[in-house]
């Protein structure tokens, strides 16, 4: 069983929730932005919740069954298309063969997450199938007239068709943070301020603009491990927000870090979208 990629969108990869816990052989977590959105399509189409599905930058994704499949979309709400009828997001999705799946850009969030019963049975690397950009593990990144494999179809039925969640916030968003190991670098703090996500945004993380900080401590600092969410402040006083794919050291002082609960949240925001850092 395949789905056939007609058209990829500006940027479609292949996700599972990554490979933590190889931090220290120099390996990133990488795996879903938004976790909780493949968890959940996972859960519509009766996968495990870690199994590898794809996740969809602005829509764009056109995909054809080459046999009778169950999909589902979560995540960024996009218009959907399947046999020219719209169709919506959290909900579990029929197709036959021959029946052709079209995505448009989604007016609110940045990442839309497709579920397929039995999964992308892509190689594992590492003990993952997720594709880690910054670091070029993984599957390759799918291109128009890929056959995507799918596995075999999970013995356990789905226990919910339909999944009422509501989607990313088109407004302000508000992370909870934490201060960061080199804080006191700084003579203000990150916390309680509203930056503005700027278009210089990828898997790796996102750079946000505003009144820049002032370094308190001058100097070079040798590089440290870093994680998910931290927010590492550069000369320009700017910080970046690292996401999935950010690397494991960096050289850049980490004024903050967002919970880790939080970090799903930030995987949607947007350019120009408002980011808040309210003191956990």
């Amino acid at each position: 069983m395949s789905l056939e990629v007609l058209a990829p969108g500006p940027l479609t990869t292949i996700q599972d929730l990554g490979r933590p816990g190889l931090a220290a052989q120099g390996v990133g977590p990488s795996g879903a932005a938004d976790r909780g959105a493949l968890r959940l399509a996972n859960r519509l189409v009766g996968n495990p919740e870690g199994a590898a599905g794809l996740e969809v930058t602005m829509g764009g994704l056109h995909l054809r069954a080459h046999a009778p499949v169950v999909l589902a979309l979560t995540g960024a709400p996009c218009p959907t298309r399947v046999r020219g009828r719209a169709e919506g997001t959290g909900v579990a999705l029929h197709l036959d063969a021959g029946d052709e799946l079209v995505l448009g850009a989604p007016a609110a969030g940045l990442r839309t997450y497709v579920g397929v019963r039995g999964g992308v049975a892509v190689p594992e690397v590492l003990g993952s199938r997720s594709t880690d950009l910054l670091a070029g593990l993984g599957p390759a990144v799918p291109r128009a007239g890929d056959l995507l494999p799918v596995g075999p179809v999970p013995r356990q039925p789905p226990y919910l068709d339909v999944a009422p969640v509501a989607g990313p916030a088109a407004g302000e968003v508000v992370l909870r943070a934490r201060p960061g190991p080199r804080d006191d670098w700084f003579t203000g703090s990150l916390l309680g301020r509203a930056w503005t996500a700027t278009a210089e945004l990828d898997r790796v993380g996102v750079r946000l603009t505003g009144p820049p900080l002032r370094r308190a401590v001058a100097g070079e600092l040798p590089s440290e491990g870093v994680v998910r969410g931290a927010l590492q402040v550069p000369p320009s006083g700017l910080p970046t927000l690292l996401l999935a794919d950010h690397p494991v050291t960096g050289g850049y002082p980490v004024a903050a870090v967002v919970l880790d609960a939080d970090v799903d949240l930030a995987a949607q925001v947007r350019p120009g979208q408002v980011v808040r850092l309210r003191a956990a």
